[in-house]
């Protein structure tokens, strides 16, 4: 059910895409009256679940999945869920024993019990190369497990993992059955949704490939997150998680009643929803700010003053005030001023064109004869990715490539779909910028985008050589992760952000929410702490 504008009002004149989303994946007749329509701005890519960080694939886990700890949205606070409680800590931080509630099972009716999340866990902190199944980002020093008995599991790390048990919280960690964990790599992606099988309230029934999935709610679910007012069965009968990957699709199906919640609504029509009766939801995703990181180890970056330069030729103000709305905060550090370890370097960011050229002069770039400068033969032209999911990149990018040609920086935008994109950015000769966020409710989160065995955002292990470009944001990416307090982990982390301020590593841009659309009859929405739909609690007024 992918839908271009003309497709849209087809499906409009026919019933809609409502009556279309409320028929079995079979063709029959409805099943019942509250089934919900999902539309999503993109599909799926995988559903292993330390690939689930694109944000359709952990929509679709975070309700098929279920995970030991609940992390709630907004206190980011940490409760029982699978686990019967949190769990015993050795004083080092390096073992944590979790105990496991009785009765719960995968949709295929295996036990979900000590020795399956044992297996799982196995998998996410080991990988296995050989199925292409990579370590989840957000597990370090993982070494292995230990079945205590039938609801008793113990997990070893070589060094201090404080966040370890947040990231049992998250849908990079949901639980599957021991049939899934067989899957190798493709077994995960599109057109295999069916065979993911996991305990959570919801069951992915159908699949269109590359368009539509259908879940439908489990009848016999009784294992909710204790501290939910809701229990038992999901109050949804079905959910059709549809592509509309076109804006103006998203926003009219929401206007003419054809679609009940969507996805990635952009700034300038949240007002024109309001106008029209429906609601609007930003959730906060709690991480690393949109931002642009700068590639220090490409020549054209080599030089601070460039980097400081285009720092001062962006002007935030701008983007912020002509892109977006209100719901988009001005980012004042690396970090969300929500995310855990957050510092306010709110005047560490300023919009001085002046102060820019006079850095480009005098790191010896002159303007040439169309105003870009140049240096010994090189033209200081650049080029950042864009990303179709992150909120009006491509526009962002846009403003930002007329700003820098005020003071001679030539910017290019990436062309390409995610997948050349996804390619691209792994290559410092293709792109020397990269523009990316990641959402997190953890300390962690600072290492998932600049540590060389995660995201490397900055490509601070150089693909040509292969070596570390700056030794100390490397160590202290680990120190992060491993130290044995809350109180270290936050110090250590306050001192990634005045790196990245001070070696001009990476400009912030703003806050990213995901911003929802929804129908007036859908009530108790929630999302994740980092802004992933949650369709449990979820009912429909009639």
């Amino acid at each position: 059910m992918a839908f271009t504008r003309r497709q849209f009002v087809t499906l409009v004149s026919a019933g809609g895409i409502l009556g279309a989303a409320g028929c079995a994946a079979d063709g029959s007749e409805p099943v019942s009256d509250t089934s919900l329509t999902y539309l999503e701005s993109a599909f799926f890519t995988s559903l292993y679940p330390p690939s689930v960080g694109f944000y359709p694939n952990g929509g679709v886990m975070n309700n098929i999945a279920d995970r030991l700890l609940y992390q709630h949205p907004e206190t980011k606070q940490l409760h029982p869920w699978i686990a019967e409680e949190l769990p015993e800590i050795n004083q080092d931080g390096t073992e944590f024993t979790f105990r496991l509630r009785r009765g719960v099972t995968h949709s295929d009716g295996s036990r979900l019990d000590a020795r399956n999340v044992a297996r799982n866990f196995d998998l996410f902190g080991l990988g296995d190369k050989n199925r292409k199944l990579t370590v989840s980002e957000q597990i370090t020093g993982y070494l292995r497990s230990e079945v205590l008995d039938d609801y008793t599991v113990k997990f070893y790390f070589e060094k201090p993992a404080l966040g370890f048990p947040q990231a049992t919280s998250s849908m990079n960690a949901g639980l599957l059955s021991d049939a899934t964990l067989e899957l190798d790599n493709t077994g995960f992606g599109p057109g295999n949704a069916t065979e993911i099988i996991a305990s959570g309230p919801f069951v992915i029934t159908g699949e269109k490939l590359g368009t539509e999935l259908v879940l439908e709610a489990r009848g016999d679910y009784a294992w909710a997150p204790p501290i939910l007012e809701h229990q038992g069965r999901a109050n949804l009968d079905r959910i059709t998680i549809a592509l509309a990957g076109e804006d103006s699709v998203r926003v009219g199906a929401l206007i003419a009643n054809q679609a009940h919640i969507a996805r990635q609504i952009e700034a300038p029509v949240e007002d024109h929803l309001l106008d029209q009766g429906l609601k609007i939801v930003a959730a906060a995703t709690n991480g690393v700010n949109n931002s642009w990181d700068l590639r220090f180890q490409h020549p054209l970056l080599s030089d601070i003053r460039v980097r400081r330069a285009i720092g001062y030729g962006i002007d935030r103000q701008h983007i912020l005030t002509t892109l977006f709305s209100p719901r988009y905060k001005m980012a004042t550090g690396p970090l969300a001023s929500t995310a855990l370890g957050y510092v306010d370097h709110s005047e560490a960011y300023r919009y001085d064109p002046t102060e820019a050229q006079r850095l480009l002069d005098d790191a010896g770039w002159v303007p040439g004869e169309d105003g870009i400068r140049t240096k010994g033969g090189n033209r200081l032209s650049l080029t950042v990715n864009w990303s179709p999911v992150q909120p009006r990149n491509r526009e962002q990018s846009t403003v930002i490539q007329e700003q820098l040609r005020r003071i001679g920086i030539e910017i290019n935008i990436f062309p390409g779909d995610r997948s050349a994109q996804s390619a691209a950015t792994l290559d410092h000769n293709i792109i020397q910028i990269n523009s990316s966020m990641v959402g997190r409710a953890d300390y962690d989160v600072i290492k998932s985008q600049y540590c060389s065995e995660n995201r490397d955002t900055l490509l601070n292990l150089n693909p040509d050589t292969q070596t570390i470009g700056d030794q100390e944001l490397e160590d202290l990416t680990f120190a992060v992760a491993q130290a044995a307090s809350d109180e270290e982990r936050a110090a250590n982390s306050a001192k990634i952000q005045q790196l990245l301020i001070d070696k001009a590593y990476s400009i912030p841009i703003f806050e990213e929410p995901q911003v929802f659309g929804l129908q007036p009859a859908v009530k108790d929405f929630m999302t994740d702490p980092i802004g992933r739909p949650s369709f449990y609690s979820v009912r429909i007024e009639s």
